[in-house]
């Protein structure tokens, strides 16, 4: 039977611990994986039930992507972990295939290239993930052309995902250096985490004009926008809620004048 509902504990340490006391208060026991390199476990006489048993900076990225549904842990130590490993070690791409029910990973972005890390020793490993077919492709996140060409020297990129949108250009020298040689570049908050439809935002008021104009949601002309901006924009929105993405699938349809997107 496949898991309806996915919980992420703490690997190892007093986090773990913790996580298996939270659960014991409740009358339920957490069975952990049989190996050290499988990262499911189970709670007992709960077979709906999946534990993912990941390190506490894996649980904070997954809880963000969606692919857990509850990570048992507290907040503070989840900082604490972040701040001491490695914000680019590649993870077990058996372990990450396994998250999202996948054989083979078409695109990694490796998110942030740390400082701390030779840039070598980091790409090399995606380059052997690669060459094992464990990976299709390599991306990059939150970088300027410079770092890009110095990673293209070790591994092809394809893809580069930084922060964009209507109030944030702060990365318009990236998204040109990425067009003229057709790599692809991923918006990360494009709608600003909602901020661009709050009323005290400087561009509301024009986007929800050009919204009643359009017969349009103020969201949809905010992804029209940056899919008119690049013929590699690829902007990668977020939503709990099948109406909103629709409307974002949408955006893609919007014909808008010149004279407003000139107004944008």
């Amino acid at each position: 039977m496949s898991a309806r509902l996915i919980i992420a504990v703490p690997s190892k340490g007093r986090l773990q611990e913790n996580a298996e006391a939270f659960f014991a208060r409740a009358g339920l026991t957490l069975v952990r994986p049989r190996g050290a390199r499988d990262y499911r476990g189970t709670v007992a006489g709960l077979e709906e039930v999946e534990i993912a048993y990941l390190s506490a900076a894996e649980i904070a990225g997954q809880l963000a992507a969606g692919a857990v549904h509850l990570g048992v842990t507290g907040e503070d130590l989840i900082r604490e972990m972040m701040a001491k490993e490695p914000l680019s070690r590649p993870q077990s791409m058996e372990e990450i295939a396994w998250r999202l029910r996948l054989e083979r990973i078409e695109l990694y972005q490796l998110h942030r290239i740390d400082p701390r890390t030779p840039l070598e020793e980091t790409l090399g490993a995606l380059l052997r993930m690669h060459q094992q077919g464990k990976i299709g492709h390599i991306g990059l996140s939150e970088v300027t052309p410079a770092e890009i060409e110095a990673a293209q020297k070790i591994v092809p990129i394809v893809s580069v995902q930084n922060r964009y949108s209507l109030s944030d250009r702060r990365h318009e020298q990236t998204l040109a250096w990425c067009e003229a040689r057709s790599i692809a570049f991923l918006p990360w908050y494009p709608m600003a985490a909602g901020k661009l439809l709050k009323s005290d935002h400087p561009f509301s008021r024009t986007l929800a004009q050009l919204a009643t104009r359009y017969n349009a949601a103020s969201a949809q002309l905010s992804l029209a926008w940056l899919l008119h901006r690049s013929p590699v924009m690829l902007p990668i929105p977020g939503t709990s809620q099948v109406k909103h993405l629709e409307e974002n699938v949408a955006a893609a349809s919007l014909q808008i004048g010149p004279d407003e997107w000139a107004q944008l």
